[in-house]
């Protein structure tokens, strides 16, 4: 789903949100993908204040506003995005700028096409900038879903250049990975078509089509004041398992991009290439992922599990469930 959100104002997101998923369910679909930081927003061109020593009061103000916008998980509007999904009749894979304490997340969450909320993933490397206002995440979100549909996952921007990432899904036997993006460059497709071929999975990746004009008048506009300035030209495609684009990319406007995806095409890309298989040399390297989730406090008798964890899950990475 290629789309515009409205930066900083989940309510009226849920809306466009709501609109798009209409969409979907009049065409039967069967999994629907929005970009990376779709509710909460991505605060392209903000500097929040911040240079090396000193932050403004201005800056404190403009990061208070962006943290009153975030979403909790769960909460009352993953709530509503879980009826949204149930209604389409889709599974849904939509990023969010999550809230716990005093910390930010760039997350993504899952939802079955019955509402359930299946998991969370938050983002493990910030870039650039992004470390400013989001936290790092950990281990425990690092996980594969199974589904009625395929095993499904999502990696966000580019935690994409991150190869023990990668390898840590694959490990999971992901089949439809999922790419929430704020990157819309012609190298990050190319990216998209060699974890395609990589992976030996479908790709989906989703990226927003922003103009100036979308942020709220005071946001600072660095690239240029014209309100019909693209910020972020999309760029959103669907990539099949030996690298071939289905869909996409669509650059400059909001789209539905749609595909079939054949779940036979996979064993059948596997048959010469698997990176966790015949074609990984254990004997040489090795991947250890710690699954642990951190917490800064743990009390008697409790799990370090986040609360909105399912469960507290540990080990290596080194089998397909």
């Amino acid at each position: 789903m290629q789309a515009a959100p409205v930066p900083f104002d989940p309510a009226a997101t849920t809306h466009v949100v709501e609109r798009w998923l209409s969409a979907a369910a009049e065409q039967n679909l069967d999994l629907v993908v929005f970009p990376e930081a779709f509710i909460g927003g991505y605060p392209k061109g903000s500097a929040f204040g911040a240079v090396v020593g000193d932050r403004t009061a201005a800056g404190r103000d403009e990061f208070a506003r962006y943290w009153n916008g975030a979403v909790e998980v769960p909460g009352p509007l993953t709530g509503r995005l879980g009826e949204l999904a149930a209604a389409a009749g889709t599974h849904l894979v939509i990023g969010v700028v999550e809230r716990e304490f005093g910390t930010l997340y760039c997350t993504v969450l899952f939802f079955s096409d019955t509402g359930a909320l299946l998991g969370k993933r938050r983002k493990l490397m910030p870039t650039g900038a992004e470390r400013m206002i989001w936290g790092f995440g950990d281990g425990s979100t690092l996980e594969v879903h199974s589904t009625g549909i395929g095993r499904l996952g999502a990696v966000i921007c580019w935690e994409n250049l991150m190869p023990a990432t990668r390898m840590a899904m694959y490990a999971q036997g992901i089949e439809l990975y999922c790419a929430p993006t704020a990157d819309s460059r012609e190298s990050h497709h190319a990216t998209m078509r060699h974890i395609a071929m990589e992976g030996r999975c479908f790709v989906l990746a989703a990226n927003q089509v922003l103009r100036t004009g979308d942020f709220p008048p005071d946001h600072p506009t660095p690239y240029d004041d014209d309100p019909e300035h693209l910020v972020s030209r999309g760029g959103s495609s669907i990539i099949g398992p030996l690298g071939d684009v289905l869909a996409g990319p669509v650059l400059d406007q909001e789209a539905l991009l749609t595909a079939d995806l054949d779940m036979a095409l996979i064993p059948r890309a596997r048959y010469d290439f698997d990176a966790v298989g015949h074609y990984a040399r254990p004997d040489v390297f090795s991947l250890h992922v710690d699954t642990t989730a951190r917490r800064a406090v743990r009390t008697d008798g409790s799990s370090s599990a986040s609360p909105s964890s399912p469960q507290n899950r540990s080990g290596s990475l080194g089998h397909r469930p």
